[in-house]
């Protein structure tokens, strides 16, 4: 039996309980193709047939090769690219899968629909910007640029709008207000584009929405600590796990650093630890609760972001308790 003290470290483990109770309880509440999974939360197809295997058949995707990936794997019922891509050569690979796969790709301008069509793509989302400074179009020029898909024989699907400026608000009041102003925004788009999809949503607001069709919610899955904060009902399910490799007076320091994790929401979090820093191969940390660590003494690191975390590791191992029970390729990682 190999157990989680057996992997070399940093490893990023999966605890296969907390990740069950995480898909059901998001299945609950968006059954079926209320919810259209990001699979750029965890870039795993194997995590992804989880999720389908809780009756979610549409998933959201953030790069071609997450597209290709998941087609690939089996999981192309329906694919929405929810960015724009205006490479030919990626575009024109999506089309080639597009015998066994749907694929929908999202637009936002008359350049990103010219290279769709182009590539031989079918369909599209248009993208509607609803307060984010991102990607998407202005509300009002929705409907122009859905004729104008239509007229380069696109079958456009509906509109898609990504309120993730909204994913980390403290007050739900404050938030649910802002969620609302937006929707509407996305909403006036529609009435213009027509279609049967209003896609919008991510974990922070995935239970604050009642008008749209579908959720894009990917990090309730796994989890990390800036979503934490929010109090929602998903538990931690991935860790990164180090070994102590240095014990001080006051501190000590383990083998996960900056190339181990996503750092843009800050520091990681160990429980019962305080923190101090992560520079390149290490964490320093000092304990509040429980004795000083010893070299050689394992610790698990909870990343602040989940989505850059996974990107940074080629492989996951699933386990229950201590025990390692699979393997699992972090797959769709790259461009």
């Amino acid at each position: 039996m190999t157990t989680v003290a057996d992997l070399p470290t940093p490893a990023l483990i999966i605890d296969s309980a907390a990740l069950d109770d995480n898909v059901a309880t998001m299945s609950a509440v968006h059954a079926g193709s209320r919810l259209r999974p990001h699979v750029k939360a965890h870039k795993c197809s194997a995590l992804a047939a989880v999720q389908a295997a809780h009756g979610h058949t549409a998933f959201t995707c953030a790069t071609p090769r997450e597209m290709l990936g998941m087609a690939d794997a089996g999981l192309g019922e329906d694919l929405l690219l929810a960015n724009e891509v205006i490479d030919p050569r990626r575009l024109r690979a999506m089309a080639a899968v597009q015998a066994d796969a749907m694929i929908t790709v999202a637009v936002d301008s008359t350049q990103t629909i010219d290279a769709a069509a182009a590539a031989g793509l079918r369909n599209v989302l248009i993208d509607v910007n609803v307060g984010l400074p991102r990607c998407g179009c202005q509300p009002t020029e929705a409907g122009r640029l859905a004729d104008y898909a239509r007229a380069r024989s696109l079958v456009v699907r509906g509109v898609m709008g990504y309120e993730g400026h909204l994913m980390i608000v403290s007050d739900r009041n404050s938030q649910r207000e802002s969620v609302r102003a937006a929707t509407d925004l996305l909403l006036l788009a529609h009435r213009d584009v027509g279609g049967a999809i209003v896609s919008a949503g991510g974990t922070g607001t995935y239970d604050l929405h009642d008008r749209v069709t579908e959720i894009q919610a990917g990090s309730y899955a796994l989890m990390d600590t800036h979503y934490a904060q929010l109090g929602l009902p998903f538990g931690q399910a991935c860790f990164v796990v180090g070994t102590v490799v240095s014990s001080q007076a006051r501190y000590a320091v383990a083998d996960v650093g900056l190339k181990a994790l996503g750092m843009d929401h800050g520091d990681p979090a160990i429980v019962g630890a305080t923190v101090h820093f992560c520079s390149d191969e290490h964490v320093t940390f000092s304990m509040v609760e429980g004795g000083q660590p010893q070299v050689g003494d394992r610790v698990r690191v909870v990343p602040a972001h989940i989505d850059p975390t996974m990107a940074m590791h080629s492989v996951a191992w699933l386990i229950k308790g201590d025990e390692v029970i699979d393997r699992w390729p972090i797959d769709l990682r790259g461009w």
